[in-house]
């Protein structure tokens, strides 16, 4: 793993060197084995400067450092992520004449290239986020992995264009005025993240997964090059769907345990880590190292089902449990992610990285096994409302009535307030549904809090626009496949690996996940739904595939996520830091909110009146970025 950065000026001002290694010296966590930069020589136009920070995870030559060229020195790049596949890409291009001066992937990259030009991409099996500069052809290539594992910035301001892996990178070159995008203020209350393009700043954005960015002459042509299509069906009986699921998944394990340095694994004893642990056990010839998180409160602890694939698999089995004192991180993280973030799993994520990068430097982990296979509940719920849409009215009214009785819960887990919230949302329009069901500030909400000034420079319906175009996608042909879908590309790439690259790489970890490899995915979205949810059943051609492989009780257990107690913790020993944070004078000026609806909120949740925990958290995590890089 390893930071990028660069710019491109086609003012043809000499790229300042200094400017270059200050940026590359603030993602010395993402790259702490090696640096590099490459500047042009003087009095070419466009001007350009590259930099590098590397995690060591192959060995390499003195020839493998980066910035890295071709031959004659006419094609740069600088590389983050790993290929999977360059073995057999260096046969290829070596039959077709390229020479190798070292055994990186990041130099397959650079002859693909030479190769195929931006069409290189669609032959990487891989995570990665690059820059190609062309000499010759006075071109920039930037390109993303297909599911947006890695993570690419860019802004273009006064003929200078400017990338990197990270924001603080990013702001120190100077061309970043920190303008607030109100539009993404609008999408972090709705969803808990800011969706790709979109950033914090105005004018900052970033690279969607699956595209390539093509900067000629100072003008910027982006692409999509993949997509996945759920509309080509195959036709396979269950045990062969079965057999190939298998195959493919030990295929993608086996690809990712190539390094040169200590492998783990993380482990919360669900059925997507366990498979990755037991396949790993499977072709690993030594001990598989396990990491998992606990809370001390019983309802958010999933250590006995980790400690139980632990046992089957005899692994060497690390463990961590997360108190409230870890909030200690949140200013670290707060820089790290650059951008307000309301996922408050970041903080056991942060501290599972932390304690595996004491003992391996790459672990793999089972995220995006819930986007492939249909994991979430609110597919079921999804369904289960389709019924009760058909309904007749006076039925549909009767049960609506009930919902006026049914008590209120302060535990999220509750089964009557779950059944609450479902019919809340169960006579909705399907796009609203699912995005009541996904939301954390729904729009009545937002009405209610929300500054009028704030609500009338953004659209109320942004958020839902940008639902339906994912829901209403002609590559799905079935409910099932336009949940998958609209999952696979928004909450995946804009929450579940924004959370997971920079936690992981704030502690000079590599984590990599063969549930995303793209051909695996290809398979599973032509597999018919009925062999993801089947009745009653979530993930059921997976289950089917390891049911020889992991026990009875890590399939068929209860999916928990990995949350946070934060709403018992605002209660307790967080009460004086939420109140001071966000009652201060400075918060209640944003120009946000209405002070009074902010103090009814913190006040009711630590009375014990409501449960606003989510919606407390992401109003906490905005203002904590403002005291960061708005002061």
């Amino acid at each position: 793993m390893c930071g990028i950065c660069g710019i491109i000026d086609y003012n043809g001002n000499t790229i300042d060197k200094e400017l270059i290694n200050k940026m590359n010296s603030l993602m010395v966590h993402r790259g702490p084995d090696d640096e590099g930069i490459y500047i042009s020589k003087q009095r070419l136009k466009p001007s350009v400067g590259l930099g590098h920070r590397r995690l060591k995870i192959i060995e390499l030559s003195e020839s493998g450092h980066q910035p890295m060229s071709n031959e004659d020195e006419t094609v740069w790049i600088v590389f983050n992520g790993e290929i999977y596949n360059y073995h057999d890409l260096r046969v290829e291009l070596e039959n077709k004449g390229h020479n190798y001066k070292s055994r990186s992937d990041t130099e397959t990259i650079v002859h693909l290239y030479e190769e195929y030009g931006a069409d290189c991409v669609r032959h990487l099996r891989g995570m990665f986020s690059f820059a190609i500069w062309d000499k010759k052809k006075d071109i920039l290539l930037l390109a993303r992995d297909r599911t947006g594992k890695k993570p690419l910035l860019y802004t273009h301001k006064n003929d200078i264009f400017c990338f990197a892996s990270e924001f603080m990178p990013l702001l120190a070159s100077g061309l970043v005025k920190r303008e607030v995008n109100y539009a993404a203020i609008n999408y972090y209350l709705t969803f808990g993240y800011i969706p790709a393009p979109l950033t914090i700043y105005n004018n900052v954005f970033k690279l969607l997964p699956a595209h390539v960015l093509i900067l000629r002459n100072n003008k910027i042509n982006i692409e999509n090059y993949w997509q996945l299509d759920y509309s080509k069906k195959i036709k396979l009986s269950e045990q062969d769907a079965i057999d190939e699921t298998l195959r493919l998944l030990e295929e993608s394990v086996k690809i990712r345990l190539h390094s040169d340095v200590p492998l783990g694994a993380f482990l919360s004893g669900g059925i997507d880590s366990s498979t990755i642990v037991a396949l790993m056990s499977k072709l690993s010839s030594k001990k598989v190292k396990t990491f998992s998180i606990g809370f001390e409160e019983d309802d958010y602890n999933e250590l006995k089902y980790a400690k139980n694939i632990a046992k089957r698999f005899d692994t060497e089995h690390n463990e961590f449990i997360v108190r409230p004192k870890a909030l200690e991180i949140l200013p670290l993280l707060v820089e790290r992610f650059g951008e307000p973030f309301a996922d408050s799993s970041c903080i056991p994520t942060y501290y599972v990285s932390q304690q595996t990068k004491k003992h391996v430097t790459v672990a793999l982990g089972g995220d995006g096994g819930d986007e492939l296979f249909a994991g979430y509940e609110r597919y079921q719920a999804m369904i289960l409302a389709e019924t009760y849409q058909r309904m007749p009215l006076i039925t549909k009214r009767l049960i609506r009535s009930l919902t006026t009785i049914l008590p209120d819960s302060l535990n999220q887990r509750n089964g009557l307030r779950r059944a609450k919230r479902f019919l809340d949302a169960a006579a909705m329009p399907f796009q609203k549904r699912y995005l009541k069901w996904v939301c954390i500030f729904d729009d009545k909400l937002k009405q209610e809090i929300c500054d009028d000034k704030f609500s009338q420079l953004v659209d109320e319906a942004g958020p839902l626009n940008f639902i339906e175009s994912f829901l209403s996608c002609r590559n799905s042909t079935s409910l099932i496949d336009s949940l998958l879908f609209t999952d696979t590309m928004t909450y995946l790439p804009n929450d579940l690996l924004v959370k997971v690259d920079i936690a992981s790489m704030a502690n000079s970890l590599e984590s990599r996940s063969p549930f995303l490899d793209h051909i695996l995915m290809e398979f599973v979205a032509k597999l018919a739904p009925e062999y993801k949810l089947k009745a009653r059943v979530k993930k059921y051609i997976l289950k089917k595939a390891v049911k020889n492989l992991i026990p009875k009780e890590n399939i068929h257990r209860r999916k928990m996520g990995f949350g946070v107690p934060i709403g018992k913790w605002f209660r307790g020993e967080l009460k004086s830091f939420l109140s001071q944070t966000l009652l201060s004078r400075a918060s209640l000026s944003r120009g946000y909110f209405k002070s009074d609806k902010i103090k009814n909120m913190v006040n009711q949740h630590i009375d014990g009146q409501k449960d606003y925990a989510s919606q407390l958290w992401t109003i906490l995590m905005l203002e904590l970025w403002h005291q960061r890089f708005l002061p």
